[in-house]
C-alpha cells in the first residue's frame, strides 16, 4: 500500500514538473519566441538588418518583417494586431492621447535612426537640384509631377508634414514601391520621384548599386543654399527632409519586442544602422545633437 502511494507521488510529482517546465518554456522572454514587426517599405532594408542581427544573437527568436503602410501599421498597434511598428513621422496630440490610452503606456518613441526622404529624376536629367518652392508648388499643381509611392505611405507622410498639409491637399502621381518608382522613372523624364534614402542606401550592397546608377539625388535649395542626404546632413539634420526612424510597441514588459528595442538602440545595434548607411542615432559624437 505505502509502496503504491509513493509511486502515485511520484507519478504526481512528474507530471507537476512537466507542466511546470512545459509553462516556463513557454512563458514569454526577450530571448526566444516569435515576433512580427511591421514597417514601411521605405525602411524595410534597416529594419530587416536589425532582425537578422537579434535573431543571430539570440538564436531562439524568430522575427517576421512585414511591409504596411505606416499609418495602418500604427492602426494595428493601437488594435493590438501587432506588438511593434516603426514609424518615422511625428504623432499628433490626438494620436499620442489615442496611444497612451488603448495602449495604457506612456508614449515613449525609442529613436535608432536617421533617415530622409529624397527627391531622384533619371541619371541623364539636366536637373541639378530642387528648391523648397518648386516642391511646394509642384504638389499643389494639377500636373502631378511628384511620383510617391501611395497614399497612408511613409514618405507622403513626413513630405506633408514638413510642409505643414495635410496628404489629402498635395497633388502627385503614384507608383507603388520605392525600387519600382527607381526603375520605372526613365519612361517619365518630366518626373520627380519621392523615395526613402533607406532604399538604395547601402554602401556595398550590389541592388543599391544598381539602384542609384539609374537616379540622381537633388540637392535641396532653402534661402540660396544647398543641402544634400549625406552623413553629415543626416547627422547634424540639416537636410530639411531628414526624418528620424523610432520604434513604437505595445509590450509592457520586456520580453522579445522591447528586447529587440534595446538592442537596436544598443552599440551593435547601431552600428548595424551605419552599415545601411543611414545616421545612428545614439552612437555618433557627443557634441552632435538631433533636434
Amino acid at each position: 500500500m505505502r509502496n503504491s502511494l509513493k509511486i502515485a507521488l511520484l507519478s504526481i510529482m512528474s507530471i507537476a514538473a512537466a507542466g511546470c517546465k512545459k509553462k516556463e518554456d513557454k512563458s514569454p522572454s526577450y530571448h526566444k519566441g516569435d515576433l512580427t514587426i511591421l514597417t514601411d517599405e521605405s525602411f524595410k532594408s534597416v529594419t530587416e538588418a536589425l532582425a537578422d542581427g537579434y535573431m543571430i544573437n539570440y538564436p531562439e527568436t524568430h522575427i517576421k518583417v512585414v511591409t504596411q503602410k505606416e499609418d495602418l501599421a500604427f492602426l494595428d498597434l493601437l488594435k493590438d494586431k501587432a506588438r511593434i511598428t516603426v514609424m518615422s513621422r511625428d504623432l499628433t496630440p490626438e494620436e499620442k492621447k489615442a496611444y497612451e490610452e488603448q495602449v495604457d503606456l506612456k508614449f515613449l518613441p525609442a529613436k535608432f535612426a536617421a533617415d530622409a526622404v529624397v527627391f531622384v529624376v533619371p541619371k541623364d536629367s539636366p536637373k541639378e537640384s530642387i528648391s523648397m518652392d518648386e516642391i511646394q508648388k509642384g504638389l499643389e499643381a494639377d500636373t502631378k509631377n511628384f511620383i510617391f509611392d501611395g497614399t497612408n505611405s511613409s514618405n507622403l507622410n513626413f513630405v506633408a508634414q514638413r510642409l505643414k498639409k495635410q496628404p489629402k491637399d498635395l497633388k502627385f502621381s503614384i507608383i507603388p514601391g520605392n525600387q519600382n518608382i527607381i526603375e520605372e522613372l526613365g519612361k517619365y523624364p518630366d518626373k520627380i520621384g519621392v523615395i526613402g534614402l533607406n532604399t538604395f542606401s547601402r554602401p556595398y550592397d550590389k541592388t543599391s548599386e544598381k539602384l542609384r546608377e539609374m537616379v540622381k539625388v537633388l540637392p535641396v535649395e532653402v534661402n540660396g543654399k544647398l543641402y544634400t542626404a549625406d552623413n553629415e546632413g543626416l547627422r547634424e539634420m540639416k537636410y530639411p527632409f531628414t526624418r528620424v526612424l523610432y520604434f513604437l510597441t505595445n509590450e509592457g514588459n520586456f520580453n522579445i519586442a522591447n528586447g529587440f528595442i534595446r538592442y537596436s538602440c544598443t552599440q551593435l545595434g547601431q552600428m548595424i544602422v551605419q552599415k545601411e548607411g543611414l545616421q545612428p542615432y545614439n552612437i555618433f559624437k557627443r557634441e552632435v545633437q538631433m533636434r
